[in-house]
């Protein structure tokens, strides 16, 4: 891991915020945020800078900051906005083209365990909170060095015959066909987000590094949902190419760049 760089626009408190906003919106916070000694030697900042963060996040009525009792997220809004949901790509022929990306690439396995659904992971797989789910954390490489920080889950029910061995040497899609899932489409949204400090040093880049960020929900061919995949990519490794046109489905690929490409249409 590198220190946060020195060399992007924003400023240090703002990339600290960013950061942190998004964790909040993954719901990694249940028990509570880290104290600010712990925000500072993640970030590498002065207390200045986190108190400014955590200020930010304060007037925005995401966490409420309590003396002596530490600092907690607020219930987050349950509603998908309509221009969310108008970012959402229906990207036909993508499934497969992830498949064949996976089997071309290298995976690390950094974590998997059953875990009770937070309220964001119940929403997305349409359970009720408390159910339980297996999370994997997986790091993919190419021969340049590392691409991707991958987080899914899955309904445990689904994922009873796979764990840490399988998913080092298969794709998830492939996991769960050979489960007997039958894979229909995805959902999916593309944006942006920083590096925080984990994620930095795993995939060899400065804490507040800009990332592609995907989220993406797998649906069933009868169309309930059976994973949903926090992804963050370096974007000097990877890219997203569509085809828009006028009448039809859209076409879609993923590249890994500079050596490797596969694309179904």
């Amino acid at each position: 891991m590198r220190p946060m760089s020195e060399d992007l626009p924003l400023p240090k408190y703002h990339r600290v915020y960013l950061v942190l906003l998004e964790q909040l919106a993954e719901g990694r916070f249940a028990a509570g945020l880290p104290g600010e000694h712990a925000l500072m030697a993640q970030f590498g900042v002065a207390r200045v800078t986190v108190r400014r963060a955590l200020k930010q996040l304060a007037d925005e009525g995401l966490i409420c900051r309590e003396p002596g009792r530490g600092t907690r997220p607020l219930a987050p809004q349950a509603k998908e906005d309509g221009e969310a949901k108008e970012r959402r790509a229906q990207l036909s022929g993508l499934l497969e083209n992830l498949v064949s990306m996976g089997m071309t690439t290298t995976v690390k396995v950094l974590e998997v365990r059953g875990i009770l659904a937070s309220d964001a992971v119940a929403q997305a797989l349409q359970i009720s909170a408390g159910t339980e789910v297996q999370k994997a954390v997986r790091v993919r490489s190419t021969r340049e060095g590392p691409l991707s920080h991958i987080t899914t889950y899955v309904p445990q029910q689904l994922a009873k015959s796979f764990g840490r061995l399988e998913l080092s040497r298969k794709p998830i899609l492939l996991l769960l066909e050979e489960a007997g899932v039958k894979v229909g489409h995805a959902q999916q949204t593309i944006s942006a987000r920083l590096a925080d400090a984990a994620v930095a040093e795993h995939l060899d880049i400065s804490v507040g590094a800009a990332l592609l960020s995907v989220r993406r929900i797998i649906f069933d061919d009868t169309g309930k949902p059976i994973q949903w995949l926090q992804g963050l990519y370096r974007p000097d490794r990877f890219e997203y190419q569509m085809e828009l046109p006028r009448i039809g489905g859209m076409d879609a690929k993923v590249r890994v760049i500079k050596d490797l490409s596969a694309r179904f249409t």
